[in-house]
C-alpha cells in the first residue's frame, strides 16, 4: 500500500497561550543519521506547538554477487584501463 502522508506539514495548530488555532513556523532542530527533525512554533507568540520528524530513505543493501557494474559504452561493457588499452 502506498504512502500517502509522508510529507505531510502542518499551516496551523493549536496554541494554548494564544487559546485559538494560529500559523506555525517549521525550524529545523537536528539532523539526525536516519532523518531530521523540525519543530512548530506559533507564528503569533512563539510558543512551541509540537515537532516533526522527516525520515530519509532506506538505501537498498547490497546482495551477494551484486557488485557495482561496469560503466557501458554504446551498450558494450568497457573493459580496458585509462590508457585507451
Amino acid at each position: 500500500m502506498q504512502r500517502q502522508f509522508d510529507k505531510l506539514r502542518a499551516s496551523e495548530l493549536y496554541c494554548p497561550r494564544c487559546g485559538t488555532a494560529r500559523p506555525v513556523r517549521e525550524r529545523l532542530l537536528l539532523v539526525l543519521p536516519q532523518g531530521e527533525l523540525y519543530e512548530y512554533r506559533c507564528a503569533m507568540c512563539g510558543e512551541s506547538l509540537g515537532t516533526r520528524e522527516m525520515r530519509m530513505p532506506q538505501t537498498p543493501a547490497v546482495t551477494a554477487g551484486g557488485g557495482a557494474k561496469r560503466p557501458r559504452i554504446h551498450g558494450k561493457p568497457f573493459i580496458g584501463g585509462g590508457d585507451g588499452t
